[in-house]
């Protein structure tokens, strides 16, 4: 019998290096195929907190949330 357990999030997110080079790598390539996602070792977290969505065909996009966590992180 599977529970429907909800998925815990921290109060804040703190992304990682590879979290944040992901996002950049996004913000240039505006799609990532799933092959290069596991290659990049895509963190499921993004996806979690709506920092990047996936595309009809199958691959991942960044949302306008993920543009404005690389922006945050830049300045």
């Amino acid at each position: 019998m599977a529970t429907n357990t909800p998925t815990y999030h921290a109060p804040v997110f703190e992304p990682t290096v590879d979290e944040l080079r992901t996002l950049k790598q996004l913000e240039l390539e505006a799609v990532m195929t799933v092959p290069e996602a596991l290659r990049q070792h895509l963190s499921g977290r993004l996806l979690d907190w709506g920092y990047i969505r996936k595309t009809p065909e199958g691959g991942f996009a960044i949302t306008g949330a993920g543009r404005q966590l690389v922006q945050r992180q830049e300045g």
